[in-house]
């Protein structure tokens, strides 16, 4: 005997109940199908920083909804966790805490003690974050998890260097750079944010070297002019062809810099003579390459000028650019100044505004590597989901420059390169090496950078499988099926994937990406501490559910559109699920332990046979919608389905049944009402699996857990067209009659006789056959039947289908306000109709529009007539 479900459904002592008999159960495994199908997701791994936010409920909601919906359909469904150092943004955090805590920096502890320290806040939090992702209700197999800092990963990472720098695509050398003088680190181009913001363009007087006079040039970072050796002018512009090879004195440095010709310069821009810092600016750089220009950093790695820059080193930047200003002033060569509206690069971790500057890192040489990867996204070997995001990984890919993979920090997967003190070899290898193989010396050194994170995030689809190893899950589940991320990290992360995929195992990564939106508040901005609009899902979960949370993000969600969260969503959620729950417990209620259902097509009402066919048609639609990844949709409609069609109207219908003395009827009924409960759970499990898992277990002839429960399919058998179209058109006529009543301010204890005109015999005899529900729903005490000469002008009526149906008003209404009504119908219908007649005098709409569309608006014309003739002939009537 199933034991009794409580009044009220408690979430809180259900959700960690059922979560722990899962993972006991062994059910988030993919050998719970082992014949199966693979199908594989990798989890975006959180980063080890502190605790989840909407974002990351967001995601894990999505990935979560899509593997139980694939191990349902009996595939061998595996979704992989794990978390990610994240160098940089841990490494600030483990510092502060440091700082705060014990008054000291990094050096001071030395690099083992400090990386001690990072080591116990990685445990600490990754602890934190994998009970978090619990409590979402996340299926995802936690024997396997990994940590991009795990062993098997940083083997990963090791091969990876190895052979990529064994094929000249990973070298060392002087090159431009991002670098943020905050964290003291170079960062590649997709870790620096630009934010337009107000500045000033300055125009500077650099005097000929010969003779009077000079070029004005215009820079918003006049303090770099320390480190310029040259000025750039276009070789079209004829203002200056006569200066190309002519030099100019820089000032405050006094001393000579050339003059050249490039086609880089914008005869737009300013005065149309660009200074050149090669060593400040990436542009710059270029330049300077091709025209051999000195590069000459003037800056020291936080952000200060170095001696470089004379009298002003020591000085911040910006302490700088006053001092620069003011002696330009002195000089009489600072021309003008103007406001100025420019991007700025910021780094993507502190916000502190970036420097360009050149530095010895290590590089990966993407062009290689980028030309296969744009490739397989062209050919639909991986689809954006929705396409229209190829285009932001189009535009990153094919403007690609060499990725700077070096950073000047201590957590991370430090660089597997090693130099001899003795002859300088630079020794490249998985295994640390203990003799030189060029001199024999034993004093080697390793390189004391570690490598970007998203070197080691690049192989995650692989790593996690355990790559470089050919292990068992590699062959099986490689490439992954989909990958569910935002459409933020589309270049930092996704498309670097793809072609360390190709690179690595010869295949991309994964078959489909799915790009979502951001949550954002209830205005539509991005959560953020500043703002303050942050919502902690975990107090979400705790205030409601961890059901009603993931039902709330995925309802009204469309792929790659942000969503906004509400208040009324999060409610609206919990009460649906205390309505499946009441819903159930009524059901329930009327089957006793021992009765054998049984669902007898034979016995069917046309309301059993309307509700199964409903039911049919919705196990179609959102089979469909999840396969082409319309979550929100398949949600929407079965929240529909089931708060309106099921609950609403099919429990209501057969409640009389219930309470009958007719066995038959009743056990059909109870029969049908658990079939279509249990399948609509079933629709329901991927999204709120909590308590989809807790009523099954309450329902009759149930076996098993519901987590592993067959996906339902389309039955044809149960394809009723003509049922629906007869219960479509009941629903009509009561939902008229309930209006009009209501609009009239009857009270439903005062029954009616309901008359009828129609020509179509099914729709009378359906009525009739139908008078016990409609007396309960809609207090009607009879059916009548009239021909069209016998309606009275004291009627009140409703077109419906090839029907009109009629209340008796004169016995039941207070006249005043039947007119008022009457008059306030009349004026809609009169404006509608107006639209209406617009539309169809409208030779560009007739001939344009498809002829569905004019036949819609024609056969609307028609009823609104009808309906409008017979609202003044009431009026005609009250009026007398």
């Amino acid at each position: 005997m199933k034991k009794e479900m409580s009044k009220v459904y408690e979430p809180h002592e259900v959700e960690d109940r059922i979560y722990e008999w899962w993972q006991k159960k062994g059910y988030f495994k993919p050998e719970v199908h082992p014949d199966g199908k693979p199908y594989t997701i990798i989890m975006p791994p959180p980063n080890i920083t502190g605790q989840l936010h909407m974002g990351h409920a967001f995601d894990d909601t999505l990935q979560d909804a899509l593997i139980r919906y694939k191990r349902m359909q009996g595939y061998s469904a595996l979704w992989i966790p794990g978390m990610d150092h994240a160098s940089i943004a841990t490494e600030v955090k483990v510092l502060n805490k440091i700082k705060e805590e014990e008054g000291k920096n990094k050096e001071e502890l030395g690099r083992k003690e400090f990386l001690k320290r990072a080591w116990d806040w990685a445990d600490f939090y990754r602890n934190r974050i994998r009970k978090q992702v619990k409590k979402l209700g996340a299926s995802c197999d936690w024997d396997r998890e990994r940590f991009t800092m795990d062993e098997g990963c940083s083997q990963a990472v090791k091969s990876t260097f190895v052979r990529l720098y064994n094929a000249g695509l990973i070298y060392k050398g002087s090159r431009i750079i991002n670098w943020c003088p905050n964290c003291k680190t170079a960062l590649s181009d997709a870790e620096v944010e630009y934010k337009e913001e107000e500045g000033h363009l300055w125009h500077i007087k650099y005097p000929f070297a010969k003779g009077k006079g000079g070029v004005i040039v215009a820079t918003t970072r006049p303090e770099t002019m320390l480190g310029d050796s040259g000025v750039a002018v276009n070789p079209d512009d004829e203002r200056y062809q006569d200066l190309i090879g002519e030099e100019v004195i820089l000032p405050l440095v006094n001393k000579n810099i050339p003059i050249v010709a490039d086609d880089y310069v914008d005869m737009e821009f300013g005065t149309g003579v660009v200074k050149m810092t090669p060593a400040h600016d990436p542009n710059d750089y270029e330049v300077g390459k091709r025209h051999h220009l000195e590069e000459i950093n003037i800056m020291n790695e936080d952000g200060t000028m170095n001696k470089l820059a004379g009298k002003y080193a020591g000085m911040d930047r910006y302490e700088c650019r006053d001092a620069v200003l003011r002696d330009l002033e002195k000089l009489g060569l600072l021309v003008k100044t103007e406001d100025h509206l420019h991007n700025v690069g910021h780094c993507y971790r502190c916000k502190t505004t970036v420097e360009t500057m050149t530095s010895e890192q290590w590089f990966v040489k993407m062009k290689p590597l980028a030309e296969p990867a744009i490739k397989a996204v062209r050919e639909n070997k991986t689809q954006f989901v929705p396409e229209r995001f190829d285009k932001i990984y189009y535009n990153w890919m094919e403007n690609i420059r060499d990725w700077c993979i070096s950073r000047q920090l201590w957590w991370g997967h430090r660089i597997p390169a090693y130099t001899c003190d003795d002859c300088g070899e630079l020794i490249v290898s998985e295994n640390t090496p203990t003799i030189c193989p060029k001199c024999g010396s034993s004093s080697i050194k390793q390189e004391s950078d570690v490598l970007d994170t998203w070197f080691s995030s690049a192989l995650w689809p692989f790593s996690t499988l355990g790559w470089p190893k050919e292990t068992d899950d590699l062959q099986k589940y490689y490439p992954n099926n989909v990958l569910v991320t935002g459409y933020d990290i589309i270049f930092f992360w996704v498309a670097r994937m793809i072609f360390m995929g190709i690179d690595s195992m010869g295949e991309v990564p994964f078959k489909d990406v799915y790009i979502h939106g951001l949550i954002r508040d209830a205005q539509g901005r991005k959560m953020s501490k500043s703002l303050g609009n942050g919502i902690d899902p975990l107090e979400v979960i705790d205030d409601y559910s961890a059901d009603a949370l993931r039902f709330a993000i995925i309802t009204g969600n469309s792929a790659g559109n942000d969503i906004r969260w509400t208040q009324d969503k999060i409610e609206s959620s919990r009460n649906f699920l205390n309505k499946i729950w009441n819903a159930t417990r009524f059901v329930l209620m009327n089957i006793d332990d021992d009765t054998v259902l049984n669902m007898d097509a034979t016995c069917f009402t046309t309301i059993d046979r309307w509700i199964l066919s409903r039911s049919n048609h919705l196990i179609d639609e959102v089979t469909t919608n999840m396969d082409k990844y319309e979550l929100g949709i398949a949600a929407s409609k079965i929240y529909d389905f089931t708060w309106n069609e099921f609950c609403d109207w099919y429990i209501e219908f057969v409640k009389s049944r219930l309470n009958g003395e007719n066995f038959q009827s009743k056990n059909t009924a109870c029969a049908t009402l658990v079939f279509v409960l249990k399948n609509t759970l079933k629709l329901l499990h991927p999204f709120i699996p909590f308590i989809t898992e807790e009523i099954y277990s309450h329902l009759p002839n149930t076996k098993g857990a519901i987590i592993i429960a067959q996906w339902p399919e389309v039955n044809n058998d149960f394809n009723y067209p003509k049922e629906e179209k007869q219960i479509n058109y009941l629903m009509d006529v009561i939902r008229n009659l309930r209006k009009i009543r209501k609009e009239a301010d009857i009270p439903n204890r005062k029954k009616a006789e309901l008359y009828v005109t129609t020509k179509n015999k099914m729709y009378l005899t359906l009525l009739q056959s139908s008078l016990p529900i409609l007396n309960k729903m809609a207090s009607v005490s009879k059916i009548v039947a009239l021909d069209l000469d016998q309606v009275r002008d004291d009627f009140s009526s409703a077109v419906i289908e090839e029907s009109t149906i009629y209340l008796c008003m004169d016995d039941l209404v207070d006249t005043e306000k039947e007119v008022e009504r009457l008059e306030n119908e009349q004026k809609k219908l009169e404006k509608e109709l107006q639209r209406t007649n617009s539309k169809l005098s409208n030779e560009k709409f007739l001939n344009k529009a498809p002829q569905a569309v004019v036949q819609k608006e024609k056969e609307k014309q028609e009823v609104n007539y009808e309906k409008l003739k017979q609202i003044v002939e009431r009026l005609k009537h009250f009026k007398k």
